[in-house]
């Protein structure tokens, strides 16, 4: 005989608890370090996301009588248990990071502070010694990273920080360059200035080829990103400005139509693609290569095919211009 008003009392706690809401509409809330449960749960109610403060606070006490900081995504239709079972659980709302291959540190910093998913500085403070606080070019590795919403901009670096050093200390163990280089940051080195100028996987171990075949005959790279990361203090972007045939003579380690040799650090923080093309080059002869007009490039092994190459290059590039 108990049987329905017990089935009937199971019905109604299952509806107020688990699917009754509020929620009209997808909201973001933040709950701040020191909030208190009460404080939390009057917010929720003032803002039209729970019914019952009491309900809120009674599901709370069941999942240990604490809420998390951080900042939440509560979906619309969320029911009292869904939304208390997050704040106590400190399921927050994330957010994704997609740090791109082949911008500097300056460009990577300038992407953080634009996010307003992020929170904090993106420099340290005065006298903080920490790794992240002295970044320098390859230091970084360019992913995708799933982080909680909030969560402060240098924390972030510092991850794709650590990715690079785990990376750095998987092909450090094997020991094994291709000549001339002679350790890693000579081939982050030549890997950022392969990145910079191929977006073509495929193409990257043949421009890599080329760069190790001129440093082993003592040629000088004359490699236009590094001319560009010298113009630019390290930005190594033109902001839509050419490159121009006075710029080849600034005065600088990094430029490689001056200097033999490998400009003194990367230029740019590096993928997979790219370092995995330096230290497996293609086999081959080439010295040169130029645009094809086709998003490539054309490869020789002779200046005079190179100047060849070059006046395709340069037709190419006037047809489009006017256009």
């Amino acid at each position: 005989m108990l049987i329905a008003p017990i089935f009937a009392v199971f019905c109604l706690l299952l509806y107020v608890f688990g699917i009754q809401s509020s929620v009209s509409e997808s909201t973001l809330f933040t709950v701040s370090r020191g909030d208190s449960v009460s404080g939390v749960a009057n917010r929720l109610y003032k803002n039209g996301l729970i019914d019952s403060v009491q309900t809120f606070k009674m599901v709370i006490r069941a999942k240990g009588g604490k809420v998390q900081r951080g900042y939440y995504d509560i979906h619309r239709g969320a029911s009292v248990w869904r939304i208390a079972d997050m704040l106590a659980n400190g399921t927050v709302a994330q957010t994704t990071i997609m740090i791109p291959e082949g911008l500097t540190v300056k460009q990577i910093k300038n992407q953080l502070s634009q996010n307003e998913n992020l929170s904090g500085s993106i420099e340290c403070a005065t006298g903080d010694k920490s790794p992240v606080c002295n970044l320098k070019e390859g230091q970084i590795f360019p992913d995708t990273y799933t982080v909680a919403r909030g969560t402060p901009r240098l924390a972030v670096l510092d991850l794709a920080r650590k990715k690079m050093k785990s990376i750095e200390d998987k092909w450090v163990k094997t020991n094994l360059w291709p000549k001339p280089l002679k350790n890693w940051s000579q081939v982050l080195t030549l890997a950022s200035i392969v990145q910079k100028e191929t977006p073509l996987i495929r193409e990257m171990p043949i421009v890599a080829s080329v760069y190790l075949n001129r440093l082993n005959k003592g040629m000088r790279l004359q490699a236009d990103p590094t001319v560009v990361y010298a113009l630019t203090d390290k930005l190594g972007d033109m902001q839509g400005q050419p490159l121009l045939r006075g710029h080849l003579k600034i005065d600088s380690p990094y430029n490689t139509y001056k200097n033999k040799g490998l400009p003194p650090t990367p230029i740019a923080n590096v993928g997979l693609a790219a370092i995995s093309a330096v230290l497996n080059p293609a086999e081959t002869n080439y010295l040169f290569f130029v645009a094809d007009g086709r998003g490539g490039h054309k490869f020789s092994v002779d200046y005079e095919q190179h100047k060849k190459n070059h006046n395709d290059w340069r037709k190419i590039k006037n047809k489009n211009n006017k256009k």
